[in-house]
């Protein structure tokens, strides 16, 4: 396996996305330069914590910075108004200031809640992004969006704020859950199935190789994860052309099931995607969008990897149509009371339909929960 340095073009906020194995012992040498007070900030969940913060902590001390560790609760939980709150408090209580460094160790949670905080907090501060799972390493950790959940939806408060730098390393993986490293290859295949067929039917080939962690596999899963996401962030960094819409393949559907499940931690991010994308598919191929044929063979590869396809046996289920739709018209791109779905005309061809009436899609939806 080789070392790959993937830049995110985006004028002066440009920054890089280093991967590779190794990487987390290089952390003090890649956060040094983005710390005006030779102050960090180790921001990380008493899940990763045990397992990585003492090495990442020893790499930021051996450059000379003075790192100071903080540990909040592991789960979707704590990405919310409270642990917002918390860890804001915990950085007053330490007198942090805006020339400090914030580094966020740990999965999408860690991520997004470090970057808000990091956005907001005496009104910004920088950050890095040290990912550690395999979803935060292929979509959340790149590309600056930050969130915090809210009882009506998923991130619907939150800001742009992109990091300083993002630390994609390989071996961090060694320790992340069968269950997880699925999750996360929910947001590779999303991937192949917006603009790439080449690598939906390399991750077809490849795929379980990827899942039990195949050292090539991961790289060249990860690495073209990311580039993909790079050419989008940069062509729409704030969502305003559409471009960037496109990524939400399967979210707003997932999302929905996400909301109705409570964010307990029992039904898992990309999980949850998974099955979106299969209904994503699905009712694509009902509006006459989507031939027939590609729906199914999307949907095979989602069940092939291991997703669960029905949504009436997911977590949280069993799910009502209409309470399903009335949690993802709380969708950020709803608008005008109409929905905007990322739909499909065909495998690696995704696309943004906006202004859907609730009703046909509750009626689709309705047709779904009740097969299932």
């Amino acid at each position: 396996m080789t070392a790959e340095v993937i830049t995110v073009g985006l004028g002066a906020r440009a920054y890089e996305v280093r991967c590779g194995s190794g990487l987390l012992a290089a952390a003090g040498t890649i956060c040094k330069p983005f710390t005006k007070t030779g102050r960090v900030f180790l921001v990380t969940d008493t899940n990763v914590g045990p397992l990585w913060g003492a090495k990442a902590l020893a790499a930021l001390q051996a450059e000379g910075l003075d790192a100071i560790p903080l540990e909040v609760a592991a789960g979707e939980e704590t990405k919310s108004w409270e642990g917002l709150a918390g860890l804001c408090d915990a950085l007053a209580i330490e007198r942090a200031e805006r020339g400090d460094l914030l580094v966020a160790l740990g999965g999408g949670v860690i991520g997004d809640l470090v970057g808000f905080a990091a956005g907001i907090f005496k009104r910004g501060m920088d950050f890095v992004q040290v990912p550690t799972t395999l979803l935060a390493q292929v979509d959340s950790s790149v590309g600056g969006k930050t969130a915090i959940d809210i009882a009506a939806g998923k991130n619907l408060v939150g800001l742009f704020h992109q990091p300083k730098a993002v630390i994609v390393d390989f071996d961090v993986l060694e320790t992340l859950p069968p269950r997880e490293m699925r999750a996360g290859f929910a947001e590779v295949i999303k991937y192949g199935l917006i603009n790439d067929p080449a690598f939906f039917a390399w991750l077809r080939a490849n795929g379980q190789a990827v899942l039990t962690k195949e050292p090539n596999a991961v790289f060249t899963a990860v690495t073209t994860s990311i580039r993909a996401k790079a050419a989008i962030v940069e062509a729409d960094e704030r969502e305003t052309t559409g471009a960037r819409a496109l990524l939400n393949l399967g979210h707003t559907f997932g999302h929905g099931f996400e909301v109705l499940a409570g964010f307990d931690g029992k039904l898992l991010h990309g999980e949850a995607v998974a099955t979106g994308m299969a209904v994503a598919f699905g009712y694509s191929a009902a509006l006459g969008l989507c031939p027939p044929h590609e729906a199914e063979e999307a949907i095979r590869a989602l069940k092939a990897a291991g997703f669960e396809t029905n949504p009436q046996r997911l977590p949280g289920a069993p799910f009502d149509a209409g309470a399903l739709v009335e949690a993802m018209a709380q969708d950020k791109k709803a608008s005008g009371g109409k929905l905007s779905l990322v739909l499909a005309e065909g495998i690696g061809k995704a696309k943004l339909v906006t202004g859907l009436d609730l009703n046909p899609v509750r009626a689709y939806l309705d047709g779904v929960l009740r097969e299932g």
